[in-house]
């Protein structure tokens, strides 16, 4: 079926659920807006709340008319709750949190993760990360949906240079730090419970959670230090060693800023197309995609490497055009591909932070695609980094790193970050371990969460230049590690998508359909099975089976290039 047919039945289904929402606000004897509008004003006392708050108010309680949203995607009408939680330190942000409330409750809650710096709510009316984009978002399938800007807000501080999510002074607040490294989460969470007893009349039956990156860091976080309140969470791309990637990130951003070091749009064209030279064929078939990526990490080298039958390298080593890699930029490259080792190791009980899948990766290329200015955004921008750094077009690890050191390792605004040693991490060391115990969700053993029926879905992008993949695959080792291969299939299923970068890709941009997956697992018993993940954007309706890590999809050697049925599942580089 094709994707507008299945946007087609989707709008058909989300607009089933709106003819039984208007019968039952009938039967009801009450229409969906004048409960919502019981909630204006409503407060949330902080006794409601486990962690100190100054309580939670309702800032607006608005009835939505049915209808589409700007992509296009159906809605019933809804209730959108505005509301804030007030700081115990009057001088610290207050949390701002939307919650949406269908007329046709299903008796869960889904909560969604932010990304970056978090400063702006996630928008709740959408979807998962990398959901599917042939079913009805969470909202138009019943689920009353929260989330929260974690205590700050961003896109309003005064004279702010950097764009939402990318502008660290928060951090300059010990309580708004606090909110942000986790505890805001709980905050809302609570708050939310709240107001849906107070509009349905019960607790949730179930609650899920849902976030990419920093939203997958906390998709962790909240089953590990709060299991009673979670029956499942979907982790994308997760931040969940924070403070090691960032240590990582800084040690890029210094290679970057050598002289010369900076590859240009047309060179990481030329990288790219030189690396599906050497890794496309190596699942068997020639698709745009590096699905074996081990074996493209043992082969693929830029230094030796050939593009249209000439050396990757210019000669002599210079810098001779977009054609070709300097040495500079072929050792800014080495830097990105190879880990950091600390030393010493970090309070946390880190000791490194593992190198990137680069080759068959996109470092932000020169591509003809609406998300490409997004993936370029979050890659190595569009000018090189400066001394006067500029968000959204400098390299994100540049930004990353001078807003985390400034802002939250030094409490400094005018510290130039690129003086300090990710590596020994210098006088700043006791503040940047202090930083890593509460960051760092490393814990290995998620028994109690296991024990009471929870389950995780994790999933990464392979070509992710951001966070890294090779840190989830370590982790999910370590989980199996802890608690033994047997206990964690009981509840934790890891896997990964080729050509999927980091929240977006025009290579192959994942779509899943996680929720579902989830709701089986948990509510009817369900393990996943033969999940298959779409292409909504490389090319459209694609389709390849997601794979459990460390097996990737192999062409099976005939059938269409296009369709999951013609791969398997394989183990090994098969090189």
């Amino acid at each position: 079926m094709s994707i507008e047919g299945k946007t087609r039945l989707a709008a058909m289904a989300a607009t089933q659920l709106l003819l039984c929402s208007a019968a039952l606000a009938a039967d009801l004897g009450a229409t969906p807006d004048s409960a919502c509008v019981q909630l204006r004003n409503e407060t949330v006392p902080a006794s409601a709340m486990a962690l100190p708050t100054a309580g939670a108010v309702v800032t607006s309680a608005t009835q939505i008319d049915a209808g589409a949203t700007a992509d296009r995607v159906a809605l019933p009408g809804y209730c959108k709750v505005l509301g804030s939680i007030a700081a115990v330190d009057p001088t610290s942000p207050a949390i701002q949190f939307e919650l949406d409330l269908p007329p046709i409750w299903n008796r869960k809650l889904l909560m969604l993760g932010g990304g970056g710096f978090n400063g702006t709510v996630p928008n709740t009316a959408g979807n998962v990360p990398a959901g599917p984009y042939d079913r009805p978002v969470p909202l138009a399938r019943g689920y009353a949906v929260v989330g929260s800007d974690s205590g700050h807000q961003a896109s309003k501080m005064p004279q702010a240079p950097l764009k939402p999510g990318m502008d660290a002074r928060f951090a300059l607040n010990g309580e708004a730090l606090r909110n942000y490294t986790g505890e805001a989460l709980k905050k809302t969470h609570d708050a939310a419970v709240y107001l849906i007893r107070m509009r349905y009349g019960v607790r949730p039956a179930k609650a899920y959670f849902a976030g990419g990156s920093t939203g997958g860091r906390e998709a962790l976080e909240v089953v590990q230090r709060w299991p009673d309140d979670w029956n499942g969470s979907i982790a994308w791309y997760p931040a969940w060693n924070h403070v090691s990637l960032v240590l990582q990130v800084g040690r890029v951003a210094r290679a970057l800023a050598a002289p010369g070091s900076w590859l240009n749009e047309k060179k990481r064209n030329a990288l790219f197309e030189a690396a599906l030279g050497t890794c496309d064929e190596l699942d068997g078939v020639a698709d745009g995609i590096v699905s074996n990526v081990a074996a493209c990490n043992t082969k693929f080298d830029p230094a030796t490497a050939v593009l249209n039958g000439s050396p990757l390298r210019c000669a002599g080593g210079a810098d001779l055009g977009d054609a070709c890699l300097s040495d500079a930029q072929i050792r800014a490259l080495q830097v990105f591909n190879t880990p950091i080792q600390f030393e010493p190791a970090l309070a946390s009980g880190e000791t490194h932070y593992p190198g990137y899948n680069l080759y068959g990766s996109d470092l932000g290329r020169v591509r003809d695609s609406p998300v490409q200015p997004f993936v370029v955004a979050l890659a190595l921008g569009t000018i090189p980094p400066r001394a006067s750094l500029v968000a959204g077009e400098s390299p994100a690890v540049s930004v990353f790193w001078d807003q985390w050191v400034r802002f939250v390792f030094a409490g400094e605004p005018n510290f130039d970050a690129l003086t300090l040693d990710p590596v020994t991490r210098g006088a700043l060391r006791a503040r940047i371990d202090e930083l890593a115990r509460t960051l760092d969700v490393n814990r290995t053993d998620y028994s109690e969460f296991a024990k009471k029926g929870g389950k995780i879905l994790l999933a990464h992008g392979t070509a992710d230049v951001l966070v890294s993949t090779r840190s989830t695959e370590e982790y999910y080792t370590r989980i199996r590690a802890t608690m033994g291969a047997a206990k964690v299939r009981q509840f934790l299923r890891f896997y990964e998508a080729p050509g999927f970068g980091h929240a977006v890709s025009s290579v192959f941009n994942a779509s899943w359909d996680s929720l579902t997956a989830l709701e089986n697992w948990v509510e009817r018993g369900v393990a996943p099975a033969a999940q298959i993940v779409s292409d909504s954007i490389g090319v459209p309706g694609r389709t390849r089976p997601l794979c459990e890590y460390p097996q990737w999809p192999k062409y099976r050697g005939s059938g269409d290039v296009n369709n999951a049925a013609s791969f398997d599942c394989v183990s090994g580089d098969l090189h």
